[in-house]
């Protein structure tokens, strides 16, 4: 089995995150990094949605121009609105520039997490009391006004909302599905249901690729061992870094017949 990369295609990085990306997360780390968002990440990664997380990104008072950037050239926003979200001018500053960019087409989702959608919209319990504090303690009311604003507009958009008493695994499984069904427009190709292993393998080859500068690489071995799937997995992975892509499967088989020459053909135009 052989996965062919053309030289030209691409001069980004495979192992890096790409400029552009496919979601925005938005969320207060204290109620969820460790738990609901670290899991939501690594669906969407395994699918091949390119996800941007701000763990690396240098924290102060103000947000940077650097995540702007980032907000503005994501095709979705998924806001996590937990119990402690509106605690955070960092989260509300995001917020309010996430429905700025609404406003340019960019597709915008709310997850409404252990929270109800009411309390968000209309800003009461947690909510309430945090803008509150946040009244007497920033001088421009207009600020506050463009938060609140915010919080009315997100929790006015259609989401989802998790409970505790449901399965997180399948809430997030419902998540990744639309959003790859959404404005995304593409499907990825199907793994294994549960990829153990997968995501080291495929690091690692793709560290090999980008070390190497191979145009090609093999992945060979006896039947069975799952290098179908991790074909698929490195091609779900880096296919959006190509301004064109195709996944041919079978090529050996299927190129030693006229209808099977066909078939390929149509499968990659």
């Amino acid at each position: 089995m052989a996965l062919v990369i053309s030289e030209g295609a691409s001069s980004s990085s495979f192992t890096h995150q790409p400029k552009n990306f496919d979601v925005f997360l938005s969320f207060r780390g204290e109620d969820t990094r460790y738990g609901f968002i670290s899991h939501l990440y690594e669906a969407l990664h395994l699918r091949g949605i390119h996800t941007f997380i701000d763990d690396n990104l240098q924290r102060g008072e103000k947000i940077s121009t650097e995540l702007l950037k980032i907000i503005e050239n994501s095709t979705i926003s998924i806001i996590v609105f937990s119990e402690n979200y509106a605690s955070s001018t960092w989260c509300l500053d995001e917020l309010a520039k996430i429905v700025e960019c609404k406003k340019n087409d960019q597709l915008v989702r709310p997850i409404f997490y252990n929270v109800d959608p009411s309390d968000v919209r209309n800003q009461n319990g947690k909510y309430g009391k945090a803008l509150d504090k946040n009244e007497k303690n920033i001088k421009h009311n207009k600020k506050v006004q463009r938060w609140r604003n915010a919080l009315q507009e997100a929790a006015n958009i259609s989401g989802w909302h998790y409970q505790y008493s449901g399965s997180e695994s399948k809430f997030i499984q419902g998540i990744v599905e639309e959003i790859s069904n959404s404005k995304l427009n593409r499907k990825p190709l199907s793994i294994a249901r549960y990829p153990v292993g997968i995501d080291y393998r495929v690091k690692t080859i793709l560290s090999d690729i980008e070390s190497n500068d191979a145009p090609m690489i093999g992945i060979y071995g006896p039947g069975g061992i799952g290098k179908t799937t991790i074909a698929k997995a490195i091609f779900n992975r880096i296919c959006d870094h190509f301004d064109g892509f195709c996944y041919l499967e079978n090529f050996r088989e299927k190129s030693g017949t006229n209808n099977g020459v066909i078939e390929l053909q149509e499968t990659s135009f």
